[in-house]
């Protein structure tokens, strides 16, 4: 089993060198993406499990439910612009967050228009991404706010422990799925 938080660039060599030891692999790097399929080819030519995320947070990834949610009950009023807003600390690379991007995705596929999105990188903040729903009466605000990274580790080994012993490519929201679903498997 390998976990991998290293850099974009390194995902597709750290999969090749894992894969040619049958070992499964769950990676939490983003900036990758553009590769996606390539990692799918490697991962189903081993027959190795591999679980990928913008974000292994529990917390975030049920933030993610909650906005697909929201973004359905509001996207039937008019009345409410969505919005975007995060910060990290200064050493944050890539800004917006795939957080961010992932939120605006979900919010977007309802709204079908733009999602403004606005990204602070700032000294020690450790995340806080604010999904916001504004109208000329009230705003409604769901925020997730990472403590530290605890939470990034917890959802990596929950992954770690769910690819254990299978194959497949996953997205991370999917083994949420089944924790939230109550199975096992």
């Amino acid at each position: 089993m390998c976990i991998d938080f290293s850099e974009p660039g390194e995902v597709i060599d750290n999969l090749r060198k894992v894969s040619s030891a049958g070992l499964a692999m769950v990676v939490g790097t983003t900036g990758w993406y553009d590769r996606v399929e390539e990692a799918r080819r490697i991962v189903n030519e081993a027959g190795i499990g591999f679980v990928y995320g913008s974000n292994f947070s529990v917390g975030v990834n049920l933030m993610f439910k909650l906005t697909r949610y929201a973004a359905e009950l509001f996207g039937r009023f008019s009345s409410y612009d969505p919005f975007i807003e995060e910060a990290h600390h200064k050493f944050k690379k890539d800004a917006p967050s795939g957080t961010a991007v992932f939120l605006k995705r979900i919010v977007e596929k309802q709204y079908e228009t733009e999602v403004p999105t606005s990204s602070t990188r700032a000294g020690y903040i450790p995340g806080r991404h604010t999904l916001g729903f504004d109208s000329e009466a009230d705003t409604l605000t769901i925020t997730h706010v990472a403590r530290n990274r605890g939470g990034f580790a917890q959802g990596a080994l929950l992954a770690a422990q769910w690819i254990h012993r299978r194959q497949g490519f996953f997205e991370f929201s999917e083994i949420m799925d089944y924790q939230i679903a109550g199975h096992e498997e």
